[in-house]
């Protein structure tokens, strides 16, 4: 991307806030930038199939665009946002390219099975998983993350990981790869996130375990880390005065956008990193992240 496309993102965000996770696209003000309109392709991931899980918006809407751009087709896991949802389809569709859209809950095991049979029965292969769906409540304390929310957020953030990839397996082939959606948190923790920057912590040695495991088989596994990045999640997840001060921390001194995570996506499922596996990618405004 250019520098005049870039330098223009927004350096802050009004104070705003959602009802309910993981939160409508429509309703942010600023409205996420989720593509570069400059970005052309190179056949990166022709006629490869990716399932992305929470491919409605945020991240995972930015990353399907960048891979259907690449060549490749999709299939969509979210929650219920069926107008985001939809909205991505056509611009995949636009683009050339085929997408399936695959509404349901990524914590139930049977869902990500289904999710997995529905995309094999339209697609017959996937070539690249994408592990993106996760949810967030931030507490002051841990005395007050109830079991409920513990229980939820691991489902939702980890369990969600072994699910569809034990789904996914036995259909994958030499050269397929899988990608997991870490954070930041993982490395620098957070104060207010304690159960959500647990399962980020294990999504990185999942990550790394899964690949040795599966190295002997030519199947890749990396993660990405992001930053900040201004997503339905933050505005459905944080009080108004943090959506306020969001991103305003890191050394770039903005919130970051979808559309600067998905070249790391695209990267790692791609044939120029076949050395690379068991890593995770940092994009998170210049934090700097040490052993």
């Amino acid at each position: 991307m250019n520098n005049t496309f870039y330098l223009n993102f927004p350096k802050s965000v009004p104070e705003q806030a959602q009802s309910k996770q993981p939160g409508i696209e429509s309703q942010m003000n600023p409205k996420p930038i989720f593509e570069n309109p400059e970005y052309i392709g190179s056949n990166k991931l022709k006629d490869k199939v990716a399932l992305i899980s929470g491919g409605d918006s945020g991240i995972g809407k930015s990353v399907a665009i960048a891979f259907a751009k690449e060549g490749a087709d999709l299939a969509l896991i979210y929650y219920d946002e069926q107008d985001d949802a939809e909205g991505t389809k056509k611009i995949i569709e636009n683009v050339g390219r085929q997408c399936l859209l695959i509404p349901g809950d990524v914590s139930d095991d049977n869902f990500c099975k289904t999710s997995v049979k529905t995309t094999l029965d339209k697609y017959n292969k996937i070539d690249i998983l994408v592990n993106n769906a996760a949810v967030q409540f931030p507490q002051n304390s841990i005395e007050d993350i109830t079991n409920d929310q513990l229980e939820k957020t691991f489902k939702t953030n980890i369990f969600s990981m072994f699910y569809i990839t034990r789904a996914v397996l036995p259909h994958f082939n030499p050269g397929c790869c899988i990608i997991n959606t870490a954070s930041v948190t993982a490395y620098k923790g957070s104060k207010d996130l304690i159960d959500y920057s647990s399962t980020k912590g294990a999504i990185v040695s999942f990550t790394r375990s899964l690949a040795l495991s599966l190295i002997t088989r030519n199947i890749r596994v990396n993660a990405v880390a992001p930053g900040p990045i201004w997503t339905p999640l933050i505005s459905s997840s944080f009080s108004k005065q943090k959506v306020g001060e969001f991103g305003s921390a890191t050394p770039i001194g903005r919130p970051g956008q979808p559309v600067e995570l998905s070249p790391a996506y695209v990267f790692l499922a791609s044939p120029e990193s076949s050395y690379i596996t068991g890593e995770t990618i940092h994009v998170n405004g210049g934090y700097f992240i040490g052993s």
